[in-house]
């Protein structure tokens, strides 16, 4: 049996057990299996978001919720994001209403509050689950080893960071506490 007619049949036999594999591995050493900049999304207004226009760009990715504890991270985050918005960095945030319904808006409410109470010019994405059954892609590349070629990870509350460098590797998994001017963060973003 040829290895692309293996592949196809290790493949076939996954989609049976209900379990989407993922794409074969492009290298050794941890190499991620499928690419950051191959993914894409809906924003806020319901238009496609291709992360192709994020190669070479630092990036930021953070689930959101407008009546949560760390809510007002949204002011760092702005603030974050003018600092080094034209150094090659960029935040993207994600609504998320699955920890504890605090995010029960929709789409337009959400980027109205944003706007209102905190000034956000960086992207918003249209409301998604960062876990569990219906996770969305991009989180399942973010939390997955076998997808980012990093590591695992597991988003626990609102307001939980990734950090993504310039070619698309993984390289923070940031808890929800931690500061969006977290030395971590801006040490990485500057190339400290």
């Amino acid at each position: 049996m040829t290895p692309m007619l293996l592949l196809s049949f290790l493949g076939l036999f996954g989609c049976f057990r209900g379990v989407k594999s993922a794409p074969a591995s492009d290298g050794p050493g941890g190499t991620p299996s499928s690419s950051f900049h191959a993914l894409s999304t809906t924003d806020i207004h319901g238009k496609a978001y291709a992360f192709a226009a994020l190669k070479g760009q630092k990036v930021m990715i953070v689930n959101t919720a407008s009546e949560c504890g760390y809510t007002p991270q949204y002011k760092q985050l702005q603030e974050l994001q003018e600092t080094y918005g034209q150094k090659g960095f960029i935040i993207i945030g994600f609504p998320c209403n699955q920890f504890g319904g605090q995010e029960p808006g929709t789409e337009q409410e959400i980027e109205a509050f944003c706007q209102k109470n905190y000034g956000v010019t960086f992207p918003m994405m249209s409301k998604v689950d960062v876990k569990g059954a219906q996770q969305h892609p991009v989180y399942q590349w973010l939390t997955r080893k076998e997808l980012n070629g990093s590591f695992d990870a597991t988003v626990k509350w609102n307001f939980h960071k990734f950090l993504v460098d310039e070619e698309g590797r993984l390289a923070f998994s940031l808890e929800s506490g931690v500061s969006p001017f977290d030395d971590r963060v801006t040490n990485w973003i500057e190339g400290k």
